[in-house]
């Protein structure tokens, strides 16, 4: 008995199987996650690079915003089509405030960071309400900078968020600031409004 026991103990046979049954967890989780995180990287570079394209289309004079819109989803729906995809475009009068993003000026009365309980502020575009960046929704006119997003939201291809504790969803983003063609003479705002943030 202790000769079968010594010969059980030198046994070599199914070693390799028991070590690739330790790795191959590992192994796997490792592949899910490169797949996982090149899907990303290639939709994150197919919708920035769509965004750059379609910005500059946008930018002449008659285009059609929803036409430019439509060419983005599109482009990402042939590589995703359960993506979700949403935009904003938000214009400046120079590339300094598109940067910058500045809140109009109010008065913080109650130090929390927003114009809100009916404090006062400066409305300087003149569009009736308080604008946290200084911006003005949509394309804007001649000369006008624009700020262009397209944020896309889909589920992960790969159960990656079953092991890693990962959201299920991917979401991502893509952003570019151009100018409207010189079509015409920017327009200009009247003077700046003083008005009250909403209570």
């Amino acid at each position: 008995m202790t000769r079968d026991v010594r010969d059980i103990a030198h046994e070599t046979r199914g070693a390799t199987i028991l070590e690739f049954g330790i790795v191959a967890p590992v192994m796997c989780l490792l592949l899910v996650g490169g797949f996982d995180i090149a899907h990303t990287q290639y939709m994150r570079a197919v919708l920035q690079g769509i965004v750059q394209k379609t910005a500059r289309d946008s930018g002449l004079e008659g285009a059609s915003t929803a036409a430019i819109d439509n060419q983005v989803r599109t482009q990402v729906l042939a590589i995703n089509m359960q993506a979700k995809i949403d935009f904003t475009r938000r214009y400046y009068r120079t590339f300094t405030d598109a940067v910058s993003k500045t809140p109009e000026p109010w008065n913080d009365t109650n130090g929390n960071g927003v114009c809100d309980k009916s404090e006062q502020y400066q409305d300087n575009n003149n569009n009736m309400v308080w604008d946290n960046d200084g911006g003005d929704q949509g394309q804007g006119g001649a000369k006008d900078r624009v700020v262009y997003t397209a944020t896309v939201k889909y589920p992960r291809i790969l159960p990656l968020d079953k092991f890693v504790g990962a959201s299920d969803t991917v979401q991502i983003s893509a952003s570019t600031v151009l100018m409207n063609q010189p079509y015409g003479d920017q327009s200009t705002y009247g003077a700046p409004t003083p008005r009250n943030c909403p209570a």
